[in-house]
């Protein structure tokens, strides 16, 4: 659904948003690159909630390689998306000092660890928009069997899911607390806690090879020890783990689900009404997801002045809390969650507004010192990730292997020969 929503999007965005504009007879619109949907409405209500400026928007789905713009596209004068952190950032984006100061944004209603993501040299080429962080759910029924913590680690997770695993008289499993071979998602963002520092290099990316291993050693001793090894975890799976999350962990079948912070808040307050969650992290840090979405000023915008005023009305908590509230009116919020569908990067906004709208994340908002930005990262991430990264640590954690299996080097390269 949410893909034909997108698709729809793309195809309508760019004209809706032209015939409003034309319909206030302005004559420079502000130009928005995006690749979230959302744009669209913050679009509409800033043209009819002011009248310094008017905007339009552009869908990009593959939004970090279509900059530079073709010789024959306009110049965006802003662009809003995921990784457009590269060593391309000083090429594609103005400096963003202009929008801070009196009566525009305080960086410090931004949460400086996502602020600095943007900053290059000391100087901020990019504001952090929404992030979203990995989410462990289980029921509240369960919820004396796991610490009372807004945090829970790899470690804690692994020891209270053993404590609920139960086999039959057969000595098959017929409960399962959790397995890291469940989701390969798990298994990635145990590799960043564990420093494994993917990280842009050249147009791939690099890696701490001994965290590398040291995360496959570690998964490997979980599956084997506790669960009785990657077959045992995939055959449970099999048989038991065929519904939502939200619904597996009420099930009795298992103690924890794995799952993105902007689905588990997409899913309507009724159905997780039994449902308790934690943030994942290590040592007190959560690491934010990748594809945290950011804004920038285009180096090249002919309309750069307007497009400060589009910077500066979105940034306020009073219009943030009006773009949620009336996404709650209008029904949008069956598509997307909070600010760009995830948290905003305004602190106030998840501090006063969201609980409001979310209840279930009143006192569960992370501390702005817990968060750990991305790193820089090439523009095709979640083509490197899916197709080599993911597929790798799938293979390399399994206790089933008896063959060696390809490296990343190799995988990169036929990414290489596949893909570009």
């Amino acid at each position: 659904m949410k893909k034909f929503f997108r698709l729809f999007v793309g195809i309508f965005i760019f004209p809706l948003s032209l015939f409003n504009f034309l319909s206030c007879g302005s004559s420079s619109p502000v130009v928005i690159w995006t690749d979230r949907p959302e744009i669209v409405s913050y679009v509409e209500f800033f043209n009819v909630a002011q009248t310094k400026a008017k905007a339009v928007v552009v869908y990009k789905e593959k939004l970090a390689s279509a900059l530079p713009p073709a010789k024959d596209e306009q110049n965006p004068d802003i662009v809003i998306g995921s990784f457009l952190r590269n060593s391309r950032i000083k090429k594609n984006f103005s400096s963003l000092e202009r929008v801070f100061g009196r009566s525009k944004i305080n960086p410090s209603s931004i949460y400086a660890p996502l602020l600095e993501y943007g900053k290059v040299g000391g100087t901020q080429y990019l504001i952090p928009v929404s992030f979203n962080i990995p989410t462990m759910i289980f029921a509240q029924k369960n919820h004396d069997l796991i610490a009372e913590n807004m945090l829970i680690d790899s470690d804690t997770i692994r020891d209270s899911a053993a404590l609920f695993n139960q086999k039959s008289e057969h000595e098959v499993f017929v409960k399962m607390g959790y397995a890291p071979s469940w989701n390969a998602n798990f298994l990635f963002h145990v590799a960043k806690m564990n420093g494994i520092e993917f990280t842009e290099k050249g147009n791939i990316f690099s890696w701490n090879t001994d965290s590398l291993n040291s995360t496959i050693a570690y998964i490997k001793n979980w599956s084997r020890n506790k669960n009785g090894g990657t077959a045992a975890e995939q055959d449970f799976s099999f048989k038991y783990l065929y519904a939502p999350a939200h619904k597996l962990v009420n099930s009795d079948r298992c103690l924890f689900a794995y799952i993105k912070s902007d689905d588990f808040f997409n899913i309507p307050g009724e159905q997780t009404e039994n449902i308790a969650f934690h943030w994942l992290g290590k040592d007190g840090k959560i690491f934010v997801n990748d594809d945290m979405t950011s804004l920038g000023l285009y180096r090249k915008s002919r309309n750069s002045r307007a497009a400060c005023d589009f910077v500066t009305w979105f940034f306020s908590e009073a219009t943030q809390k009006n773009l949620i509230d009336r996404a709650m009116r209008m029904n949008l919020d069956t598509q997307t969650f909070g600010i760009c569908s995830g948290f905003s990067s305004v602190k106030s906004v998840n501090e006063r507004v969201f609980p409001s709208s979310y209840k279930i994340l009143l006192g569960k908002m992370p501390e702005e010192s817990s968060l750990v930005a991305p790193l820089p990262l090439p523009s095709r991430w979640e083509s490197l990730k899916e197709r080599v990264i993911i597929p790798y640590l799938s293979e390399a954690t399994s206790t089933d292997n008896t063959r060696a299996i390809k490296s990343i080097d190799e995988r990169i390269a036929a990414w290489r020969n596949q893909f570009n």
